[in-house]
Parts: C-alpha cells; structure tokens; sequence
C-alpha cells in the first residue's frame, strides 16, 4: 500500500512552505524525483525544500544549462534538471548512483527523462494546475508526494499549508 499525501497549493509561497515543511522529513540517500510541466513549480518547491534545509533559497536556481547544482545546509543537497538531456548516454555520464545513493538528497527535476534509472525507493513529486473550472487564481496546483512512510503522511497532513 502506497501512502501518498495530496493537497492544493494557491500560491508560490504555499508550493515553497510545502516544500520546507517536506524538507524535515528527508535523510540522506532521500531521492526525490519532480513531475509536472514547465512552471508548475517544480523550482518554487525545491527552494522550499533547501530553505528548509537551512540553504539559501536566493541561491537556489534550476540547473537547466549545468544538469547538476550542489547547495550545502544541513545536509548536501543534489540538485538535478534533465530537461536538456537527449540520450541514456548523457544520464549515464552522471554516476547518478553516486549521488543516490551518498550522504545528501537528490532532487531532480524532469525526472520522467531518466525514469529507468531511478532507485525503487524514489519520492515522487508531480505537480499540475489545476483545471480552470476547478482553480480560484491562475497560481492554483494540485500536489502530490507518494512513497511516504505513514508517520511522515500523517506529520504532512497535520501541517499542510
């Protein structure tokens, strides 16, 4: 049984508190892998994670051009984009097990581009607006994180944004 917590965030700042209220909640090795299209949030909640892990969110940015930045707070923070990845052979050049499986957290954006190369226990992360009939403002998304332990589910629930 997959525990999964879903929510609605109505705005940037409630996508990147999610994000720092998710962040207590990851050990090393965490791999945590974004779905969503382009300007769901995938970055936003990623500064919230790393502000939580007492990162700078002002230096948070999306590795689009790099592939790979690395913040360091609490704990080492592996910061993926594979929007510009073309083949498996580009993936391969990452050693990704390296960072999957080392001391820090791996958050990957477009992580559907290396999919087959992902850990079993990945955290998925898929965002999405919502559908116009069912938002109140253009900054409405549906969240949802699987793969969470029951404690975590139920800490997210209590302190949902």
């Amino acid at each position: 049984m997959e525990f999964k917590f879903e929510t609605v965030t109505h705005s940037p700042e409630e996508t990147f508190k999610l994000g720092e209220q998710f962040s207590k909640y990851l050990k090393p090795g965490a791999v945590v892998a974004f779905w969503g299209d382009l300007g769901t949030g995938k970055t936003v909640m990623i500064k919230g994670i790393c502000s939580g892990l007492k990162i700078d969110a002002a230096d948070v940015t999306s590795p689009s051009f790099t592939v790979m930045n690395l913040y360091t707070g609490e704990l080492p923070v592996y910061h993926f984009d594979f929007y510009r990845i073309e083949s498996f052979e580009d993936v391969l050049a990452f050693d990704l097990e390296d960072y999957f499986y080392g001391d820090g957290v791996s958050l990957i954006e477009w992580a559907e581009r290396i999919k087959p190369y992902l850990p079993e226990d990945v955290i998925p992360v898929v965002m999405n607006r919502l559908k116009p009939e069912h938002r109140r403002s253009e900054n409405d998304r549906s969240i949802s994180i699987g793969n969470l332990t029951p404690s975590v589910l139920e800490a997210l629930k209590k302190g949902r944004p």
